[in-house]
């Protein structure tokens, strides 16, 4: 079974900060992977690759099987034209942490907005898929509402079903309720689990331990540009054997969540 998304030795900086340090990942089919770790351990730079809003410094990068980004000829990567990208992406949904909604559009409009420039889709056929994802996201009632009319938790909620209306194979959520206040994660929360139920292929970085707990096939803890711990949750937050890691946990669970 060829895996969703896999990472080869993949090395990206900035300058001369090295952000990641040659991660190796595999994402297979319908999995949910967790990454977890402290701010600036390199998780967030490494979703961004996945989908090439950042360009890898070195090792390879496939999604589906086919490189992204990058042609290979001989020994050598040549980079994609911008419009070839472009093509790729739309098989890669994206959520990120602020919710990037055109203000000057209704939560319908933001939601067809892609399937009908990119896919071509006709406008009738792109608004029925729209409705029928707001209901998914439980907001049919909202499509005429502007997202400044909505608040942080509704808009997220958008913002999946805009991603959801390109029917990706692959869905990559960045720290997707770092920015809604507390009592508005749960909603959102609630989508993300129904999406792994129907089997949907997730890459999910979070500080929301109960969730990568109860949802995540597989939760990876970086630090540093590494993977330094990966397997299933019971046995990376339930069982952690790497110091690092048990540090990381001891910091961010509470004492009945240990």
């Amino acid at each position: 079974m060829t895996p969703v998304v896999s990472a080869q030795r993949i090395c990206k900086s900035f300058g001369s900060l090295e952000v990641l340090k040659g991660i190796d990942l595999e994402v297979q089919p319908r999995e949910v992977l967790c990454l977890i770790g402290p701010s600036g351990s390199g998780k967030s730079t490494l979703l961004r690759c996945i989908n090439h809003l950042e360009k890898i410094n070195a090792g390879r990068l496939y999604v589906d099987g086919v490189l992204v980004g990058y042609k290979q000829r001989g020994d050598k990567l040549h980079e994609l034209k911008e419009s070839e990208v472009a093509f790729q992406r739309k098989d890669i949904g994206m959520v990120f942490q602020r919710f990037n909604l055109f203000p000057h559009m209704t939560a319908l409009e933001n939601i067809i907005e892609a399937p009908v420039q990119v896919r071509r889709e006709s406008k009738a056929k792109a608004r029925e898929r729209g409705r029928e994802l707001l209901e998914r996201v439980g907001l049919a009632d909202k499509e005429s509402t502007y997202p400044g009319q909505l608040s942080g938790g509704q808009q997220q909620r958008v913002a999946i079903a805009r991603a959801l209306a390109m029917e990706p194979k692959l869905m990559l959520f960045d720290e997707p309720t770092s920015a809604l206040d507390p009592e508005l994660v749960g909603d959102v929360l609630g989508v993300m689990r129904q999406l792994a139920k129907d089997g949907m292929t997730m890459v999910v970085v979070t500080h929301e331990m109960q969730f990568a707990r109860e949802v995540a096939d597989t939760v990876a803890f970086m630090d540093g540009g590494v993977i330094v711990e990966q397997g299933p949750p019971a046995q990376v937050i339930g069982d952690p054997k790497h110091e690092r890691t048990k540090s990381f946990l001891a910091r961010v669970l509470n004492p009945n969540e240990r």
